[in-house]
This record gives structure tokens, C-alpha cells and sequence, in this order.
């Protein structure tokens, strides 16, 4: 593996095409461009391109490779969409969002004031701080100052959608959110044009749950 890990996110990507999980081009090149192992522990970055979660502290973890790709395709932004993404965590699936935006801006809220530092300090230092921005805050709340948005994706399990992020959708748009307790599901939620939502599943997973 180079220096830069350049052959590791090569390779990635490819076992995540071949199981499925990266169907567009888009998103295979959004993968591709963003290194993970700069978002992960230093004791990590080892691993920083195994197909797994990995723990960024603070009892919270960076998703797998595969749940972002599948998550991203998911969504499926406009170039020039605003997102509201729930959870900043470390940064990476910002950033991997933010690369699907060029001409668009990343909204992110995060609990976690120290997650959230660190999370600005690495993408600041990546270049993507034009692209995306980060309060500190109650996620269910989503960022009403900046809303509406083209899409919303949530990266944390919630019991349900919260009301707050329904009504800040544009109608056209939709969620992307594993919903559930113990047992969770991957959920997207596309909004009609009378404020209406159409639910389609897309099978189990496991995230940890909202805070606060």
C-alpha cells in the first residue's frame, strides 16, 4: 500500500462493486477520493480500508465502507443539492457526501462538541471546509436556519423520523435513516408534493442510536 493509502481505497472500492454496494460511477470515484485513514484513530488506520466500523471514541464509530457507499447511493444528490446529514461523527461520510456535492453544501449536526472539533479540524485540513458545514447539536432538531433541503440522511439509529427533519425536506426529496431499537432498518423516505411520504426498505443494519 502507498503512502497515501491511493491502492487501498483502489481496492476497496472494488470488492464493494463487486458485492453491490457501489453501483454509479459517482459514488465509486466519491470512495475513491476521500482517505479514510485520515478520519480514523492512529492506531486504526491499519484498518482504515477493511470493509468494517471502526471506534473514532467517545462510544461512537465510523460506519463501514459499505453501509456510506449503499447510504450514498441511497440518496443520490444533485450536484447542487443542500444536505442536511444527522451525526458528523468523525467526518468521512461527510466527506464522501461532500464529494457528490461540487457545486452543493453539506449541513451536519453533531451531539458531540468534541466529535464535532475534530470532525472540522480533518475536513478543514482535506480542503472540504467549503463544502461542508458543522454546529453542535440536537440532530432532531436538523438545521431549520438552512432548511429546505434537497435531501437528509441520518447517521444514527432513530425510533422514528422526527418531525423537525420531515418538515425540512423539500418535497421531492428524502431521507435516508436506519429506523429501529435493537432491530433496525434502512429506510428511505421520499416526500410528496402534499407532504406525504412514501417509505421503502432496504434491509437490516446496525447503528448506534441517536443521543440526547
Amino acid at each position: 500500500m502507498t503512502e497515501d493509502h491511493t491502492e487501498g481505497r483502489r481496492a476497496l472500492v472494488e470488492r464493494l462493486r463487486r458485492r453491490g454496494y457501489v453501483e454509479s460511477d459517482r459514488v465509486a470515484d466519491a470512495l475513491r477520493a476521500v482517505p479514510r485513514h485520515e478520519f480514523v484513530p492512529e492506531g486504526s488506520r491499519d484498518r482504515a480500508y477493511d470493509d468494517c466500523p471502526l471506534s473514532i471514541g467517545n462510544d461512537q464509530t465510523v460506519s463501514a465502507p459499505h453501509m456510506v457507499a449503499l447510504m450514498c447511493e441511497l440518496l443520490d444528490p444533485e450536484p447542487d443539492d443542500v444536505v442536511l446529514e444527522v451525526g458528523t461523527g468523525c467526518g468521512y461520510h461527510a466527506a464522501v457526501t461532500a464529494e457528490l456535492l461540487p457545486d452543493g453544501h453539506l449541513y451536519s449536526v453533531e451531539y458531540d462538541a468534541d466529535l464535532a472539533s475534530d470532525a472540522r479540524d480533518h475536513l478543514a485540513r482535506l480542503g472540504y471546509d467549503d463544502r461542508i458545514s458543522i454546529r453542535v447539536g440536537d440532530g432532531r432538531e436538523g438545521w431549520p436556519e438552512r432548511a429546505p433541503f434537497d435531501g437528509e440522511y441520518v447517521t444514527c439509529a432513530v425510533p422514528s423520523v422526527p418531525d423537525d427533519l420531515r418538515d425540512q425536506l423539500r418535497p421531492g426529496g428524502r431521507i435516508v435513516v436506519p429506523v429501529g431499537g435493537v432491530r433496525q432498518e434502512l429506510v428511505v423516505f421520499e416526500k410528496r408534493d402534499d407532504g406525504t411520504f412514501e417509505r421503502s426498505d432496504h434491509g437490516g443494519v446496525r447503528f448506534v442510536r441517536i443521543r440526547g
